[in-house]
Order: C-alpha cells, then structure tokens, then sequence
C-alpha cells in the first residue's frame, strides 16, 4: 500500500493540435509492476483529476503494461476557447497495493483553421431579388469571420456577370436591368480567403422581378345577359375575360372584382367567372319594379392598386310562377288521451295556411294525401276545409298499438293554379307546387297497473372485505302500462348497524344494491332490507336478505412491535437473546396459523425465531455465530424486519387462493465486540465529491427549518458550555492545601502561551479474566468492568509514563464506542511538556506503542511513515482508530 515509482514515461509533457478527432494518440507510457505483484495491475492507470477540469482525454491500453492518452472527441479542443494547457493526474495500483501518482502536461497547439461565414450566408444560399429599373447600387454585405483573426479578402466568381464584391464584402451592381431583355436570374459565388490561402465560398442566388407597367383590356364583347329568377347559388351567368400585355409570353396574372352592388352576384377573382350568389326574386322589391340588375367589372395586374380597366355589363331576370301555398307553422303538435273517443276534432289546418302569389288565380289550394303511420285512425273532413278529426280511440296497451306513442301524420298542401309560362322555359311549365305540413299526435297514457317485482325475495352474500361503494346485486320490477313507466327504486326499511342509518344504498333507476360501508362479520352476519318499486303514482315491495360471508381480514398484532437491544459477539449459537419472546393476537385466524420469518437485514442468517409456526408465542434465538476476523461478517448493526402471516394451516395450493394477512416487527440489535478485537486500518486515498443541494423557492419550509435548528443547536452548545465550566471547577483543587499545585503556571500579566499538558497515569486494576491474543497467540488478562488489560507473563504493576491525551471514535458499524486514553495523577502534580518543535507540529502522527518491559504500557510521539514495533502489543485501554 506504499506509493512505489511503477509509471514510465511519467511525469511528462506532451502537445497535441486542435480540433483533434476522437482517439488521436496524445502520450504513450509504460508501467513497471512490483515484483511482489503476481497478476500485474489492480487498478488500471486512470486519469482522476485534470486542471483545469476537462473530459476531453482518457487512457487506453495497448497491451504488456503499454498505455497511452487520447483524446475522446467531447468536448473538442479548441485553441481560441479553452485553456491552452492540461495537467492530467494519472493514478495507478497493482495487485500488492503499491500505487503510483504522476501528471502528463499536455498542450495544444494552434491550428490555422478555414475562415467561417456568418449570418444567413453561412447556412443557405441568399435570395436577393432586383426590381428590374433599379439603378447600380449596393445590393448585400457579406460577413465572415477568421478563428485566429487574421484578416480576410473576398473575391467573386464567375467574373463575367454584372456584379462586383468589394474586399470587405459588399455586392454591388453594375447595370440597371430590364426584366425583358437581361438575363433574368444569377448565381455569384462569393469565395472569402486568409492570408495563409484558406478559403471558403457560399452561393448567392440574384433574381430580376418584373415592374408591371402596362394596362389590362377586356377581350369579352357582350354587355347583357339574361338569366330567370330563383337560380341557386353558383349558378353561371357569364365569363369575362381580360389580357395584361405585359404577359405575353405567359398567362396573364390578373384580377377581377364587382365594383357595384354584389348582392345578387360574385365573380371568381382568378377566372372572371360571374356566378348567382344571392336569391333573385322577381316578386319582391326592388326587382318587383326594376328586374333589370347593373355590374361594373373591373380588372386588375395587382391586387393592391396596379394598373386596371372597367366594364359594364346588363343581367336581366325573367319572371317565374314560384310561390307555393305556405303555413306557418308547418308543423304541428297535438296531445289526445288513449281514451278520446271518435270524430273528436283535432285541428283546422286553413287557419295557418295562404299563398303570397299576387294574382288571385296563382293562390288556390287545397289539402290532400293524409298519410303516416297510424293514419286510418284520422281523417280530414273535406279536401277545402282541412279539418282534421280521429276517427277511433286508441288503446296503448293493445298489440297492435304497442310502442306506438307519438303518430306521423303528413298532409300535403297543393297549388291548384295553372301555371302560364312562356315557351322559353318549357321545364317551368309541367311544374305544379305543392307544400307538406306534418302533423304530431302524441296519445297521453294512462296508469293503470301497479308495478311487480321479477321475485318476492331477493337474497345475495357479499365477503366482509367488498369494497365501499361495490355493487353487491340487484333487484328488478316492470309495469304492464304503456310506454313503460320510468319506475324508481328505495330501501324504506332494514339495512342500519353500528350507528350507521343505513349501510346500503339503491340506485333509484337501475335498482343496483350498493354498500355505504364496510361490513363486518364479526359483528352482524345478516341484513334484511325492503325495497320498494314506485312509478310515481303506484307502488310495490320486496324483501332483500344480505348474507355477509366471513373472510381473513384481520392482521396478526404482535407485542412487542418494536425493540432495540444489544448482545455480545460471542453469544452461544441457540441462546434465546436477552430472553426476547413476541406475542401475536388476531381476531379472525386460530393461533397454530401464525408463521414468523425474517423478511430484512437477517445478513448471513444470523437469527431465526422458534417456533417458527404453530404457535402464537415465539423467541429469538441465534442461529449462527458471528464471524468477523475472516470478513464474512462486516455489520455490527441488525434492522430485522420480522413478518407474522396467519397461513400456516392452508396448504401450498389454497394459500394462492385464501386471503392471507401479515403483522410486521422490528427489531435493533447491535453487536458487542469483544474488548481484544482487532480493526486493522488500511491506508489510502479519499476521492472528495461535491454536492450543491438547491431548493426551490416555493419550499418555503426549508430555511424556517435550517434557522431554527440554527438556534437550537447554539443554545444546546451554550448549555454544554456552561455544564463543562462547572464541571472544571468543580474538579479544580481547593486553593487552601499544601500539597496542591496548579495544572499550568502561567506568568502573572502576560498573555498564557499555548502548551500541550503530558500527565502521568498509574494503573493499579483487579485482573479477573484472561484471554489469547488473536495475533501474537499471547495470552493476556482483562478486567471485565474496565476492560483494562496486560500481558499475563508480567507481573509488575504498570507505571506512569508520559501520556498525551488521545481521543477515540468508532461508528456504529465497527461496534465501538468512544475511548479516551487519560493521563490523571491523584498525588503527583502534573507537569508541562515542552513546545512541540517545527519538525512535529503539523507532520507528527500520534501513534501509541508498547514498551519492552513486561507489565508496563506506554503511549509516545512517533514519526510519520514508521512501521508499529509489535502489531500484536495492546495499550492499556481498547483503543478506536
């Protein structure tokens, strides 16, 4: 474990260039391995720690103790961002515990690197766009910039085309353009280069946009045209043309628009299609005086104020017979009883009806075609009239009107004017309009029969662990009426326990019978409930028994649940510890069915419990000794986390399908060592991690917490303050004895110096046992209260020697507690040790040794790196490392 010259090659410095790719070779070294070291390399050369802190390199192995350093690509190293130099400490151990710690400097090198564009240019290609007419001029600036800053030169190819790129960039024109005659797109290539020859080229794509300088003209001649009235939406009336002349080599661009009215019309903005948009009707104003309907066209090279023309044009509308009779409402909802009897008058349909058509002749009709399902059961009067009466009553409940609520009637209302259309629209004139008024007649039912339920009783069994709010079964009634009755459902008796009101509910429509809450067989093991079945005007009743079935749902509860005890590291194996027994109840299960099984922190199966079954009593016994000089064992601390099931009496195959329930025990049990044990120390290096805890800002909580655990831990430190004063002057001899000296002389009217004070300690102990030290194989003697111990060869008592006062914590892992070597005369007075000197002050280790002299122990200053004389010797207290 010493640190042993094992690199090769180390410490070094090594250069590597910028921009490296993943695994580039930066330093190769070797490693030389002790000869102790059978199996070569524990830990393999590792780079632990870089300044400044990077992950940029890392080591890789080329076989026969040949490594070298690469580079891993994350993150890339860059000359004109990051440091220019790395101190890499690499760490290595081998198979004996020899290590090794050495640092490869390595720094970059600066690399002449490509110029780099910047801006839009740098990710696409530029489109600039050039209104033809437009004069020479600036027309975009380039930017690129050089990683090592050098400065930069812009050239433009090809060179015959009518731009220029000045050497800081800028792209000018050289012409003015004409859309018609000049080439009408470019593509520059703009190429930036440094001194040292390096370059790189974007593309920049030049277009030449057309002006639009000319007028559009008509091509369409006609200016009327005539169209009926009523057309539906869409329907064409005329297509209008128009040219741009600035577009003969290509369709034209243009757009068209209605500059009067357009509430009768619309033109396709792309097409000059003229369409009917709204209804046209002749017999209304204004077209009842004027039917003649004036548009201005206009068209257009652009859509926002370009160069546009303006044409009027004349639609006039024909006159058509299209009004049918009318009513209002068209239709109608009427209620009669199922027991109305016949001709009963129902309606009279002329008082809602009339035809708008001016000329009396076109405003005859009459009432025709009574139609429907149902409809034998009504008539009209006469066709004039429109009377409707019932011709029969109706029975709901009757097969054949079974389901039948509401009754469909259509009559259809006709003109019986002859149409006079001219021979120009022949369709018009085999067209006889007619109206449909639809009539609804819904039959009132009435209650007649009461409602009855599928069953007299009803009985369900529901487990005593269902769930609240489970549906547990359901009940069911039906009424002869027609339509069915919407029929509700109540528990009005039954169905209270334990201070509840009612511990069932019913859903009112479905009759589904649910539980409010939880049932328990324990207490009551049946419910008798009465549910009633209304449809508002009648009722019924039925008996609900609820059988609740008994289930395992009661945990084991053991006393104690908790205990926290200590034991020694040489207890006999089948000793009940410290007498400990567990004792389980439960409500629902008999007690042969416990079974008891550590289910955590039972390491190497130290403990167990008998009876492990069968019983409802149980103690802790040890199973297996404790082993911790071979290292099998390494706890000193046992959390046992016990489990108590109440399975023991089902067999394998109903324990899958039973309802099984476990009680819960912990258990604290630490492990005394004996006062020879031996902690061996091991020394090494501490890899320190930083951790930054952050909270959010809404945890309000956090600094509340933190301040007053502030205060409470300066108040407890004052406190001990207070108690450790009183306690040294309580132990302070008084000033009036002879034989009393102080502790420190300290001159009077000068500041004390600080000194280490050496007491001397004289052992006088009772030695009432004896034991074999596990490393020398000596034997010694113990006093089993103090712990005190000496070699058993020795007889001479052991004699003060200068002590400096060592302090000892264990954790709670190695079992130890706190020991403290003191050094207290009770006779003598103390005396001061010297200053320590510059060569042990910060470098001396405290290390306590053994004398040579039989019976006597002794602790002295030794210096680092010095081997103990005798690993096998003890002090005269246990000491912590």
């Amino acid at each position: 474990g010493r640190r042993t010259q094992l690199f090769k090659g180390l410490p070094a410095t090594c250069t590597v260039e910028e921009n490296a790719a993943a695994g580039v070779s930066v330093y190769t070294f070797n490693v030389t391995v002790s000869p102790m070291s059978s199996e070569g390399v524990e830990i393999l050369p590792t780079i632990v720690n870089s300044n400044p802190l990077t992950e940029a390199f890392d080591i890789e192995t080329k076989g026969n103790l040949e490594y070298r350093v690469v580079t891993t690509g994350n993150p890339v190293l860059d000359y004109e961002t990051m440091p220019k130099s790395f101190d890499l400490q690499i760490f290595i151990e081998d198979t004996s515990g020899r290590t090794d710690l050495n640092t490869l400097t390595v720094r970059l090198i600066d690399k002449n690197e490509r110029p780099v564009f910047r801006g839009n240019i740098a990710i696409q290609t530029v489109m600039i766009y050039v209104l033809e007419g437009t004069p020479p001029e600036r027309i975009y600036q380039v930017n690129a910039t050089d990683p090592e800053n050098a400065e930069l030169k812009y050239s433009l190819l090809p060179a015959p085309v009518p731009f220029l790129v000045l050497e800081s960039g800028d792209i000018f024109s050289t012409k003015e353009f004409d859309y018609e005659k000049d080439q009408r797109c470019y593509f520059l290539n703009i190429t930036v280069t440094d001194p040292d020859g390096l370059d790189s080229t974007k593309t920049v794509n030049i277009n030449i946009i057309n002006i639009d300088d000319e007028t559009p003209y008509f091509t369409t001649k006609q200016r009327i045209y005539r169209i009926p009235e009523e057309q539906s939406p869409g329907t064409f009336v005329a297509n209008l043309t128009a040219k741009d002349p600035d577009d003969e080599d290509s369709p034209s661009r243009l757009f068209y628009s209605i500059q009067s009215s357009d509430r009768y019309f619309s033109i396709n903005p792309s097409t000059g299609v003229l369409q009917v948009t709204g209804r046209i009707d002749r017999d209304a104003l204004p077209l009842w005086l004027h039917p003649n309907i004036s548009v201005i066209v206009r068209v257009e090279d652009s859509p926002t104020g370009g160069h546009a023309s303006e044409m009027e044009i004349t639609i006039i509308i024909d006159d058509i017979n299209d009004n049918p009779p009318e009513c209002d409402p068209s239709t109608f909802r009427k209620e009669a009883d199922e027991s109305t009897i016949a001709g009963t008058f129902l309606l009279d349909l002329r008082n809602y009806c009339k035809d708008i058509d001016v000329d009396p002749s076109n405003n005859q009709f009459n009432f025709t075609g009574l139609s429907g399902f149902g409809s034998n059961n009504f008539a009209l009067e006469s066709a004039v009239s429109g009377r409707l009466v019932m011709t029969e009553s109706i029975d709901l409940e009757h097969p054949a009107n079974l389901g039948v609520e509401v009754y469909s009637l259509t009559v259809r209302v006709q003109d019986i004017a002859c149409p006079s259309y001219s021979s120009k629209y022949p369709f018009y004139t085999l067209l006889i309009f007619s109206y449909i008024i639809y009539i609804y007649i819904r039959i009132k039912p009435v209650n007649e029969f009461f409602p009855v339920f599928g069953n007299l009783s009803y009985e369900f069994s529901v487990p005593e662990i269902t769930k609240v709010g489970s549906s547990i079964g359901k009940v069911n009634a039906r009424d002869k009426d027609w339509p069915p009755s919407v029929i509700t459902y109540s528990i009005v008796a039954g169905g209270g326990t334990r201070g509840y009101t009612n511990i069932f509910w019913i859903s009112p429509t479905k009759g589904d019978v649910k539980i409010l809450a939880r049932l328990d067989y324990e207490t009551t093991q049946k419910h008798i409930l009465t549910v009633q079945a209304s449809d508002q005007e009648k009722t019924a009743t039925a008996s609900v028994t609820v059988n609740v079935l008994e289930v395992n749902d009661e945990e084991p509860v053991c006393s104690p649940n908790f205990y926290s005890f200590q034991i020694p590291v040489s207890l006999a194996v089948g000793t009940n510890i410290n007498g400990f027994r567990i004792e389980c109840k439960d409500r629902d299960s008999d007690p042969r069915s416990f079974r008891y099984f550590i289910n955590e922190g039972n390491v190497n199966n130290h403990f167990t419990f008998s009876p492990s079954a069968g019983s409802n009593v149980s103690r802790l016994i040890l199973a297996s000794r404790f082993n911790y000089d071979s290292g099998l064992d390494t706890n000193w601390v046992y959390r046992l986390r016990v489990h108590i099931t109440d399975d023991n009496l089902l067999s394998t195959r109903d324990k899958s399908a039973h309802l099984i329930k476990t009680g819960t025990v912990t258990l604290s049990i630490r492990v005394i060592p004996n006062p020879t044990t031996a902690i061996t120390t091991t020394p090494g290096f501490t890899v320190v991690t930083k951790r930054e805890n952050l909270y959010s800002d809404s945890a309000w909580y956090v600094p509340f917490v933190i301040t007053f655990g502030s205060l409470l831990l300066l108040g407890l430190l004052g406190y001990l303050g207070f108690l450790l004063t009183t306690w040294v002057r309580t132990r302070r001899p008084p000033a009036g004895r002879a034989d009393s000296t102080l502790l420190i002389n300290a001159p009077e009217k000068k500041k004390p110096k600080k000194e280490v004070v050496v007491t001397m300690t004289k052992l006088n102990t009772v030695f009432d046992g004896e034991a074999r030290d596990p490393v020398t194989g000596k034997m010694y003697e113990f006093n089993t209260l103090s712990g005190a111990r000496r070699w058993k060869k020795s007889n001479e008592l052991l004699q003060p020697v200068p002590a400096v006062q060592v302090t000892s914590n264990a954790t709670d892992d190695g079992g130890q507690g706190t020991d403290r070597a003191e050094a207290t005369s009770k006779k003598e007075p103390s005396r001061k040790m010297e200053e320590p000197t510059a060569q042990t002050k910060p470098a001396a280790k405290l290390s306590a040794e053994r004398s040579e002299t039989p019976g006597q122990d002794q602790l002295r200053l030794q210096k680092p790196k010095e081997e103990p004389e005798d690993r096998g010797l003890f002090s005269p207290a246990p000491q912590g490392r």
